[in-house]
């Protein structure tokens, strides 16, 4: 198989001898493929079609002759069957990859026998789910889900839409107020809200009249208006008091995930923003929202414009998890130990990029997963303190592969994490804080982050009682030839 950046596949073919071979296209553009058990049929899988060629078939293989008849495919099936059949393999695949084999101490038969049944009652798959989920949390362990399958979807599905903002319903101007527009990184100028696009340019106190046309105080919220308008246009007229006029624009509305991402937008924004000037810039913060590949790019965009400042904030409060921990724990571990002195400009050092300032690692009670490993791992290597809350309390991994014949899932727990120590690390309570300290909820709700605070605080002490200042270059070596004569000048 070939992948290019297009992301489609191609099937290759090569022979094996010593004339320099070079492989070549079997079939282009394919999504996947199968050999026979005997190794002389391929089952080709193109588009939406399906086609058996010979295995041994030539450089661009023909594939109308061989394409699979499907058309007057038809079979006949009992929902309460399947589903029986699915709960008992959920139950079976819990069995074979949960990872240990004494199930936790449940009589893990006995459980299939308590919730058998109720199979029988099941009316949908999502009743399925819910069965599924009673049984798997007999386990007790929190990196067990149960989600995806068939599930009926009827096509009176309303999607709903954001402007990025914060609106309120004002009869006396008549329209929708804009009390707050969601703020975003300047340096991603692709992710700003809708209303704050450079074409658009709504300031907070404009007021939303009407949307393509209809008035937004017809409805009794402007959501209304904005239903399954989400990646479409759509005009707003807006009366500005700051322009003397009303006038129409033209904005591009967002999903509620992508609103809810602007949302962590500017929490996350406003974070660094605020470490910034309590640290007066001696203090670097990044945020990490999970630990998956995505996230690589995110810690290298943080981190890099900070790794030379006194002290660090990592944020990894809220975060979800993922595989990445060693990877960021690597980053975090290098050690400074010869520098560089150009003719001109401040020292450089090797290894590159090591941090050598005073770190701190922030969590809460959404700290989930990998970042909690990683948390874990911050203070087991000695790189810093942990302040916060307790985390989540989730730490056995695993592959979610146990998949059912429709695609859903019973997840189960695969890799238990222990410590040196002969102990299970973190499943069922969580990483402690070092130091504790909690966001209080209607302080948070107004603004305030004393965790944040905290973590300044206590860098800006680690600063004045262990300053790392770059040790400056020695004075440079004299290598010219003196010698003194016999008459006691100098000679070169």
């Amino acid at each position: 198989i070939e992948t290019n950046r297009e992301r489609t596949r191609s099937l290759m073919t090569l022979d094996i001898d010593n004339e320099d071979p070079e492989p070549k296209t079997l079939v282009a553009d394919i999504r996947d493929y199968e050999l026979s058990a005997d190794g002389s049929k391929l089952l080709v899988h193109k588009g939406a079609d399906l086609y058996v060629i010979a295995a041994s078939a030539d450089e661009e293989a023909k594939l109308d002759d061989g394409k699979v008849d499907l058309s007057n495919l038809k079979f006949a099936m009992d929902p309460k069957e399947e589903w029986r059949q699915m709960f008992v393999d959920s139950w079976r695949l819990e069995r074979d990859y949960f990872y240990d084999r004494d199930m936790h101490g449940i009589d893990w038969p006995a459980m299939l026998e308590k919730y058998m049944p109720l199979v029988d009652r099941v009316t949908t798959r999502s009743e399925l789910s819910d069965l599924q989920a009673q049984m798997v949390s007999e386990l007790s362990a929190l990196h067990i889900y149960v989600y995806g399958g068939d599930h009926r979807e009827g096509d009176d599905e309303i999607a709903m839409a954001s402007l990025g903002a914060a609106l309120t319903r004002d009869e006396g101007a008549g329209g929708y107020r804009v009390d707050h527009i969601y703020r975003t990184d300047p340096d991603e100028p692709d992710q700003v809200a809708p209303l704050a696009a450079p074409s658009v340019m709504v300031n907070e106190g404009d007021v939303i009249t009407s949307v393509n046309g209809v008035p937004t105080l017809s409805v009794d919220d402007i959501g209304v208006l904005l239903r399954n308008q989400a990646g479409r246009q759509v005009r707003l007229s807006i009366a500005s008091g700051s322009r003397g006029r009303a006038r129409d624009v033209i904005v591009t509305p967002i999903s509620m995930s992508r609103d809810r991402d602007l949302r962590y937008d500017e929490w996350e924004y406003t974070r660094r923003l605020m470490t910034e000037e309590l640290g007066e810039g001696d203090i670097g913060y990044m945020h990490m929202r999970a630990m998956g590949g995505n996230n690589m790019a995110e810690f290298q965009r943080h981190f890099y414009p900070v790794f030379d400042r006194k002290g660090l904030i990592i944020d990894v409060r809220h975060n979800r998890g993922g595989n990445i921990d060693s990877w960021v724990l690597e980053k975090l571990m290098r050690q400074a130990w010869f520098y560089w002195q150009a003719r001109v400009g401040d020292p450089t050092w090797n290894m590159q990029y090591a941090f050598r300032g005073h770190m701190v690692m922030l969590v809460d009670e959404r700290t989930a997963s990998d970042g909690e490993a990683v948390a874990e791992g911050f203070r087991r290597l000695g790189l810093g303190v942990v302040l916060g809350t307790r985390t989540w309390g989730g730490e056995i991994w695993l592959t979610s592969s146990n998949r059912l014949v429709d695609r859903g899932i019973a997840t189960a727990a695969e890799f238990g994490v222990y410590g040196p120590e002969g102990e299970w690390l973190i499943e069922g309570h969580g990483v402690d804080p070092d130091i504790v300290v909690d966001n209080l909820p209607h302080a948070t709700f107004n603004g305030e982050d004393a965790q944040l605070r905290a973590a300044i605080a206590h860098l800006q002490q680690l600063i004045r009682d262990d300053p790392r200042p770059v040790p400056p270059p020695p004075p440079y070596p004299d290598k010219s030839f003196r010698r003194t004569t016999s008459g006691g000048e100098d000679g070169g």
